[in-house]
């Protein structure tokens, strides 16, 4: 596997690529990784002709400074995994080398940050048209957060150039947003959605789930069990459904709920009946001690 930090290198090393048509799979990831994270690239490599991986930690995404200076980096780990499902290609920049306009770019949450733009004129964010996506669920607890998600998969993209760019479901909410941002931006990619993959005990595996202590794992696994028990009160409403929810996660010491929405799939827009539409997904978000975790599952 080949390792680039640089724009310069990788553009090369595409370049190349392309001129012979070999087809490009790529998986965007912030690191930390996990069978999660390997699932793609190996699924990426059985697809593709080379399979490409990225991690960098993207400060736009983070809306406290602390979370972002906790985020585990864990780079020769990580390269290691990749090397195993026989990755052809790690691009892991620096935060400089993604912005060099803008050494340190600043959240893209709050009012006064809605569309900041870079000293090179580049937009963080205004010209990205989500429509309702990202004002809900995430949306809503995180200002900014997904224009920072399409600001650095936009860059991502024009520097790889993949042909087919695989996400998790685990992360629903961002996953229809970048096939959004794929469609209102025209780009040449396909985005390709994996299944959640899960620890033993149902719990969706997250880099986030490596600050847990062992109790906090143990309990979070009752997220995913609270999401099928909540699938299987078909008898009852949306609101019925919810209140359940939040009694079962709340009654556990260790959780603590954010907020729990059963939404149209394709806007995510939390329903009010289950006569909407049969295309559901059920949406959760949960802290557990100082870690906060999401979770998802379809809703039919």
């Amino acid at each position: 596997m080949i390792i680039f930090t640089t724009i310069q290198e990788t553009r090369n090393y595409i370049i190349s690529a392309k001129k012979k048509g070999e087809k490009i799979g790529f998986a965007p990831t912030m690191g930390a990784l996990h069978r999660g994270h390997v699932s793609l690239i190996d699924r990426a490599k059985r697809e593709n002709d080379i399979a490409v991986a990225s991690i960098f930690v993207n400060p736009l995404q983070f809306n406290d400074k602390k979370d972002l200076e906790k985020y585990p980096r864990t780079l020769e780990t990580d390269s290691e995994k990749l090397q195993t499902v026989h990755c052809d290609m790690l691009f892991s920049p620096s935060v400089d080398e993604m912005y060099k306009a803008h050494p340190q770019p600043l959240p893209l949450g709050g009012e006064k940050n809605k569309s900041q733009v870079l000293p090179n004129g580049e937009d963080l964010g205004g010209a990205f048209d989500l429509g309702m996506l990202d004002k809900v669920m995430e949306g809503a607890h995180r200002p900014g957060h997904f224009k920072g998600v399409c600001v650095v998969v936009k860059k991502l993209f024009d520097i790889i150039e993949p042909d087919k760019a695989y996400f998790g479901e685990k992360d629903f909410q961002q996953l229809e947003i970048i096939r959004q941002m794929v469609k209102t931006q025209n780009l040449p990619v396909e985005v390709i959605s994996c299944p959640t993959v899960r620890e033993a005990n149902g719990l969706a595996m997250s880099s986030r789930n490596a600050l847990l202590t062992s109790d906090e794992r143990k309990n979070a696994a009752h997220i995913y069990k609270t999401l099928l028990g909540s699938r299987e009160r078909e008898r009852g409403t949306v609101k019925e459904i919810k209140k359940w929810v939040e009694e079962e996660i709340n009654e556990n010491p260790f959780l603590e709920l954010e907020y729990f929405e059963i939404v149209n799939a394709e806007t995510l827009v939390p329903v009010l009946s289950f006569e909407e539409t049969k295309n559901l997904r059920a949406c959760i978000a949960v802290k557990v001690g100082m870690v906060r975790l999401i979770d998802n599952i379809s809703f039919y």
